[in-house]
């Protein structure tokens, strides 16, 4: 890491909220407002810049922000939504200006915040790549040693000669990110609008930004609430609450925060019966339950017990036959870690009762990574008659000093639950 590029330094951004006025109900009251409009919209004028009147109507986007970015870094921001996130970068791309505070930005910005943006509709796609790159300073021979690179990165090379009005969203994203990527800016920030792409090209955009970082020292600014991808990309880490600053350093310790700062707990019981992605008919199942540990929880660490309570409700007909009964683990990206289903572990499972649970104990949960799985619950009879609910619910994995050494493992080298290890020295 070399020289600061990015310092934010007491950084404050505050809105007036407006109210909704009554509106007339008679002509006679209609008319009364536009007499009085232009009076009215003065008097709002000078209300939104009385910031130094703290009242309902003020909300602080951000208070207090600082920080500083290296040049080379990968800094990922995260928070919940409205947690200030988007106004930050919005400043820190010269969008908006701040209420309060500084910030000195050394290099050449070049920012992918919402879809389109930076384009102009009515141009062509080839078109809009000589205005961004003449925006960020670039002369023409500049662009054009770049234009084939980035028109092959962005997948439209079809379409690079249609106005961009008639681009899908999927196609602005690909074409904005190339632009962004491929121009030399010094710096590259880039909000969750890469989830608009596919699952190919977001990889793709990954691995660019980490080229671009390592391999070609350029900082990148990365919003995303795809924590697994902040993970992997990210070298350091600034977690955003309510405007502020919550958390500032290592990514996987903030990710933990991150985590522990959203209070889950409370949605530990999931109503299956009108799940929206499930995969064949209904076949009896109506509530999934988590435990940590004995108490209803949906946030665990590695070494901790997991059960889940599936309760159904089958037809007299379908009672002592076979069934593959159970639950699978997906990461965000939607990849497969692992399933718990009996037929698995060789456990023959037969309902008796047409209302009644079925619990599945794992005794000690086997993953260490910080991150949230999705639940996928599987139901149904040994063969081809079954039904699967995906998405049905989450389980948010947390750090822990599960060996009591006090020293948490890197889970860059651990990702599974590790037993007692014996060394012998002879």
């Amino acid at each position: 890491m070399g020289k600061t590029i990015i310092s934010v330094q007491n950084l404050s951004k505050r809105y007036r909220l407006g109210l909704k006025e009554k509106q007339a109900e008679t002509l006679v009251g209609q008319i009364g407002n536009v007499i009085k409009s232009p009076w009215q919209n003065l008097k709002r004028l000078r209300e939104m810049n009385r910031f130094g009147v703290e009242d309902e109507s003020v909300f602080w986007a951000l208070k207090d922000i600082n920080f500083e970015v290296k040049e080379g870094e990968v800094l990922g921001i995260i928070g919940k939504n409205g947690a200030g996130k988007s106004t930050l970068l919005k400043i820190l791309s010269q969008i908006t200006e701040p209420t309060s505070g500084k910030v000195e930005i050394f290099g050449r910005v070049a920012s992918l915040l919402e879809v389109g943006t930076g384009f102009h509709p009515e141009l062509s796609g080839r078109e809009n790549i000589y205005m961004n790159g003449t925006i960020l300073g670039m002369t023409r021979r500049e662009i054009d040693s770049k234009l084939d690179e980035i028109i092959d990165f962005s997948g439209v090379d079809k379409f690079i000669d249609t106005p961009v009005k008639f681009y899908s969203s999927g196609m602005k994203v690909r074409l904005g990110f190339s632009v962004a990527a491929h121009l030399d800016p010094e710096i590259l920030i880039v909000d969750e609008v890469l989830a608009v792409g596919d699952f190919e090209f977001q990889n793709r955009c990954l691995g660019k930004m980490e080229d671009v970082s390592k391999n070609e020292g350029r900082t990148v600014l990365f919003v995303s609430h795809n924590l697994e991808a902040v993970r992997v990309l990210c070298s350091r880490l600034v977690v955003l609450k309510n405007g502020e600053v919550s958390f500032e350093g290592v990514v996987n310790n903030g990710i933990a925060s991150y985590l522990e700062s959203r209070k889950i707990g409370g949605t530990s019981k999931i109503d299956l019966t009108h799940h929206e992605d499930k995969i064949r008919p209904n076949l009896g199942l109506t509530l999934a339950t988590v435990f940590v540990d004995g108490k209803l929880g949906n946030e665990i660490h590695a070494g901790q017990q997991l059960k889940v309570v599936l309760e159904y409700c089958v037809e007299e007909s379908h009672l002592n036959t076979p069934m593959d009964i159970g639950f699978g683990l997906f990461d965000q990206l939607g990849n497969a870690l692992m399933a718990f289903n009996n037929s698995n572990f060789k456990q023959k499972v037969e309902l008796k009762r047409v209302r009644g649970q079925v619990e599945v104990c794992v005794p000690k949960f086997p993953l260490y990574r910080s991150e949230r799985l999705n639940f996928s619950f599987y139901f149904g009879y040994m063969g081809d008659y079954y039904e699967v609910l995906n998405n049905a619910a989450s389980l948010y994995c947390v750090h822990s000093d599960y060996l009591g050494t006090g020293r948490p493992l890197d889970d860059r080298l651990n990702t599974v639950y590790l037993p007692e290890i014996l060394y012998k020295v002879s």
